[in-house]
């Protein structure tokens, strides 16, 4: 894979992209049957990828087992060198890594290296860190004897991964994973499948072993239940859709195998009556243009107190349709496409709906107009949609696009009532200048993380993950690492 550099002065291209195959027990598999990777900002085809079957899942189950005990007994602080190492190497190959994941996903340029790239790095450097100190603790008990506790490795984890955040979501469970002591089979998102492979060869390179990361790319309904099912699986770690989590989490019930999974998000950002207006309507854009709104921690309701609604309505009117949209591989682009045409016509429905509910197009509400190369890309307007009622499926619903509906509220209950009024629970946001307000809704909030006067401020040594139907289990910090290891208590007798 190759691509130009991103450096001042200079416009990135899109990049070469060879062939994608499956990468099981540390070599590059082919298979009989192929898909299109599509870009996104062109509707061109950028490659082909590997279309994996349940033989080729069977496979790197298979390869993954037969490389855990080795994993497993390495100590911590030889896994974590080579943790590091996949680091400076994601850092040093930075220009490659963006390009391929922008031209993938449609993901603009510059926030791939700011958000994306940097993310990773920071994970690996975050759990390379962990990896040396995974100790258990001694006991004191009335018998006489030595008791203490280890925590030790599951085995193979299945990590199946969406197509909004490839880099960054599948890191979140690789390098957790591996610092623990597992090895993985990753199943990336059949849209978004590039960087996965990408980043095998990289931890290759980086000294992680034959076996410990394998890579799979499929469509989920041809091999999901394959890795779900598989005996030699033995914890599962999902991101993606409420309806497909359902089912994973029904499979590892099944299987009595633990499972984390987070799910969709459909969070509220309160704006109240004594927050400042320019910070408020700052971060309620970036809330809900993040990512072209393809966020499942994006904040696509805004709650309005009544003082403020008209002020803000008329600064979001001024400002979104200012928001750049364009070429991802402009750097000045802060709004790509959609990451597929299936997803952008889902998001034109729920704009649709909008409108036969009875809701107000403040901005936006259709298709930017472009010329050259990215006049068939699978672009949408940032559209802020103004008195929906609740019970529209465009307020209730996860949308998962660049759309903003806008409520007003009279009071903090009626707040917080409005912002926990829908089934998901993933994270929150509020806008205040009171401390003592905004640490009072903030333990109100049905979220797993909640965001006062900003959004999307996330580190890898901050867990977050959903309640209610946005899933369960924690990613990031050393709470994850609960979810990769087990313990086991040791009692020898000293009578």
């Amino acid at each position: 894979m190759t691509a130009v550099e991103d450096r001042p002065g200079t416009r990135p291209r899109r990049p070469d992209v060879e062939p994608g195959q499956l990468f099981i027990g540390g070599r590059w598999t082919e298979t009989a049957a192929r898909f299109d990777a599509v870009d996104p900002s062109t509707g061109k085809t950028l490659t082909s990828v590997a279309r994996a079957s349940a033989a080729d899942v069977d496979a790197a189950v298979g390869a993954a087992r037969a490389a855990f005990d080795g994993w497993a007994a390495t100590p911590g602080r030889q896994r974590a060198r080579v943790l590091h190492r996949v680091a400076d190497l994601v850092r040093a190959r930075a220009d490659e890594i963006v390009a391929v994941e922008s031209a993938d996903v449609g993901k603009p340029v510059s926030l791939c290296r700011a958000v994306d790239v940097e993310t990773v790095a920071e994970q690996y450097e975050y759990y390379s860190a962990l990896a040396q100190g995974l100790d258990g603790a001694t006991r004191q008990i009335p018998i006489p004897s030595h008791a203490y506790t280890r925590r030790e490795p599951l085995g193979v984890v299945a990590a199946i991964t969406p197509f909004n955040f490839p880099l960054v979501l599948s890191t979140s469970k690789i390098a957790p994973a591996l610092a623990a002591g597992n090895t993985v089979v990753h199943k990336p998102a059949e849209d978004t499948s590039l960087s996965a492979l990408l980043m095998a060869g990289l931890l290759a390179e980086a000294g992680v072993p034959d076996g410990v990361l394998n890579v799979v790319t499929g469509f989920g309904s041809e091999i999901g239940d394959a890795l779900l099912t598989h005996p030699g699986v033995a914890k599962i770690a999902f991101t993606g859709s409420t309806a497909v989590g359902r089912h994973a989490a029904s499979v590892a019930g099944q299987g009595l195998k633990p499972v984390t999974l987070e799910l969709g998000g459909n969070a509220a950002h309160i704006v109240f009556e004594d927050a400042d207006v320019e910070q408020a309507v700052g971060a309620a854009i970036k809330a809900f243009v993040f990512n072209t709104g393809q966020f499942c921690m994006g904040g696509p309701r805004l709650l309005v107190a009544d003082a403020l609604y008209d002020t803000v309505l008329a600064a979001l009117a001024e400002a979104v349709p200012h928001v750049p949209v364009g070429d991802p591989f402009d750097p000045a682009t802060v709004v790509g496409p959609m990451a597929g045409e299936r997803h952008r016509a889902k998001v034109e429905h729920y704009v649709e709906q909008a409108r036969a509910d009875g809701g107000r197009i403040i901005a936006g509400g259709g298709r930017p107009a472009f010329d050259g190369d990215v006049a068939g890309g699978f672009f949408v307007q940032p559209t802020v949609i103004a008195d929906l009622p609740d019970s529209s499926s465009v307020v209730q619903e996860e949308i998962f696009g660049p759309v903003l509906t806008v409520q007003r509220f009279a009071t903090e209950d009626e707040a917080v009532a409005l912002a926990n009024g829908t089934p998901y629970g993933l994270a929150a946001g509020l806008q205040t200048t009171n401390l003592a307000r905004a640490h009072r809704v903030a333990a109100r909030l049905q979220a797993g993380i909640v965001w006062v006067n900003d959004w999307a401020m996330l580190d890898p040594a901050l867990p977050f993950g959903g309640v209610k139907d946005s899933g369960f289990g924690r990613e990031y910090g050393p709470e994850s690492l609960d979810s990769y290891t087990r313990t086991k208590s040791v009692v020898i007798s000293l009578a």
